[in-house]
């Protein structure tokens, strides 16, 4: 039985976005099928390449990053980067691109020429505050969404500062909501047979995921509180360090969990208090679900804790660093992190697809190429003669 094509093989992509929403975003579109080229300056090459730990030279972020998309130069400020452009536009499915706003069009290839020159094109464009509104053409950044979104100021210890993340959190939810919204763009083209512009602005997918929290203030005037490790909604709810000095995280958003917990920890005297039939009533009574929890949790090792909470049915996780996910059966079991084979480093492990489809799975093709490395290709592809592209580099547009 032969496998079946990749679901979004028939697409074309072309990724000229830089740090990390819109590239993340044709990653996951690459992983599935669609052939991504990656557009960088010629001179200038993408900042992911040079972003955290290299080995032997090479940007090992951009490995993860740049994986199954080809990689071409293009100086789109150029005559014959504009122009190099707009032809590939016109075999291309979608373009997404995190210029200010305005940039593009200044370089004459905003939505008007690229929709000429292609009228089933979908334009993705991914900024910090979106095309329009009073901040739309400040320089935007995960960091500023963290922040203006309400993450920061719900994140750490009641008493602390408000905490950013230590990764691309506003990033990385703004490239998967960017797949998101190409994909549905591109179903509303099955029906319509025209393109259309994607404006999404990074500040607003963090604001999704960070659940009622507007509607608590509308409805009721409630501003959440930094609470830590601790949940407003239930309780226990905490990490918790074990005798051999490791942690856990314990939850208990179910009644029932919660029951089980306290049964494991020789405290069901605290079921029958009238505060413990509800998570908010429980939340407010942290202190003593805590110290009974931790008490009980610090007289045992992680291993010893782990296995005794599975044996109540109780939910319960260790707290892993990436060393521990190397090493976890679960992972190893979903091959969350695989191994890919690349021609510049060897064997290198990575996060594989984002999910597993049981007919027309994604796969990890290749890891992040060298800069520029299928503009020739790319180009002869276009139809350009081997004296076009010497001439483009000759002019610095490639």
């Amino acid at each position: 039985m032969h496998p079946q094509p990749a679901p979004l093989e028939p697409l074309r992509v072309l990724d000229l976005a830089t740090l990390f929403a819109g590239p993340l975003a044709a990653t996951m579109l690459g992983d599935f099928g669609a052939e991504v080229i990656k557009v960088e300056h010629p001179r200038r090459p993408d900042p992911s390449r040079g972003h955290g730990p290299a080995k032997d030279g090479v940007g090992l972020w951009w490995k993860l990053l740049g994986r199954n998309k080809r990689t071409v130069t293009l100086d789109l400020s150029t005559d014959g980067g504009r122009a190099t452009l707009l032809r590939l536009a016109a075999t291309a499915d979608v373009v997404i691109e995190n210029f200010r706003p305005g940039t593009l069009e200044r370089w004459g290839l905003g939505w008007d020429e690229l929709s000429a020159a292609n009228e089933q094109l979908v334009l993705a464009r991914v900024t910090g505050f979106g095309q329009f509104g009073p901040y739309s053409h400040r320089p935007g950044f995960g960091t500023l969404a963290e922040a203006m979104s309400g993450f920061a100021a719900i994140t750490g210890e009641p008493e602390g500062p408000p905490t950013l993340p230590p990764f691309g959190l506003a990033d990385s939810i703004a490239g998967l909501a960017t797949a998101y919204a190409i994909m549905t763009a591109l179903a509303a083209r099955t029906a319509t047979g025209r393109g259309q512009v994607v404006d999404m602005a990074i500040i607003e997918p963090i604001l999704t995921v960070l659940g009622p929290q507007p509607l608590w203030y509308d409805q009721l005037g409630f501003v959440q509180p930094r609470t830590g490790n601790r949940s407003t909604n239930n309780a226990p709810r905490n990490t918790y360090r074990t005798a051999d000095d490791r942690w856990v995280a314990v939850s208990t958003s179910a009644q029932s969990i919660a029951e089980r917990v306290l049964h494991l920890v020789g405290r069901p005297d605290l079921i029958d208090e009238p505060w413990f039939a509800t998570g908010t009533d429980r939340a407010a009574h942290a202190d003593v679900l805590d110290a009974a929890v931790g008490d009980w949790i610090a007289q045992r090792t992680r291993d010893e804790v782990i296995a005794a909470f599975e044996k109540a049915e109780a939910a319960i996780a260790p707290i892993h660093d990436v060393r521990d996910v190397l090493a976890d059966p679960q992972y190893a079991a979903l091959d969350s992190v695989t191994t890919v084979d690349d021609p510049e480093l060897g064997a290198i492990r990575m996060q594989n697809v984002l999910f597993r489809l049981s007919s027309t799975p994604g796969a990890i093709r290749w890891a992040g190429r060298p800069h520029g490395a299928d503009t020739d290709t790319v180009l002869a592809e276009l139809g350009l003669g081997d004296e076009e592209i010497t001439d483009l580099r000759k002019t610095g547009a490639v």
